[in-house]
């Protein structure tokens, strides 16, 4: 993982999403989960391209199940955009690089 991908906890969660100017970009995922493998090494790029404009972070859904739930996260993965700290995009599932900038609006 790159490190310009930030890894967020329950205890972490929001301060990281409302404290940031820029979009926050959520990956929900699982260690057991191959799409959420697949889709890592392109959040990767996507993190270190985007950095300053955009912040990508992961949390991991086995370890964190009340922020999952919070969000109503029923599959993986699943990424969220957050804006002045609320939900403004969502996709589930894995894409490919461009597919993936253009629907997370990036």
């Amino acid at each position: 993982m790159s490190d310009a991908i930030v890894t967020l906890t329950e205890a972490t969660f929001d301060e990281v999403v409302s404290g940031s100017s820029e979009p926050v970009v959520v990956d929900f995922w699982a260690e057991w989960c191959g799409p959420c493998k697949m889709i890592a090494p392109i959040l990767d790029e996507i993190a270190t391209e985007k950095e300053g404009d955009a912040v990508i972070a992961k949390l991991n859904v086995d370890e964190n199940p009340s922020i999952a739930q919070r969000f109503g996260v029923m599959s993986i993965p699943t990424m969220l955009v957050f804006r002045d700290g609320e939900v403004d995009k969502r996709v589930v599932g894995a894409k490919g690089k461009a597919q993936l900038v253009e629907e997370l609006g990036l």
